[in-house]
């Protein structure tokens, strides 16, 4: 399962990889990575997303 959505609100992409519930997360700047309580990564915060990326390539992904 991967499903990638993003935020306009928060200028957050978010990637899930996976259903099982979040137990702890690490921040790595403008990255968090939530992890499951077994440490699989189950989603990836991209935060300031705009600021990486256009608004074409934000439109292009959401696409698929």
């Amino acid at each position: 399962m991967e499903k990638i959505s993003y935020s306009k609100d928060a200028d957050a992409l978010l990637i899930e990889l996976s259903n099982e519930p979040v137990a702890y997360a690490e921040d790595e700047g403008q990255v968090i990575l939530h992890y499951s309580q077994d440490a699989k990564l189950v989603l990836v915060e991209i935060l300031d997303f705009r600021r990486f990326m256009s608004d074409e390539t934000v439109t292009a992904l959401l696409a698929s």
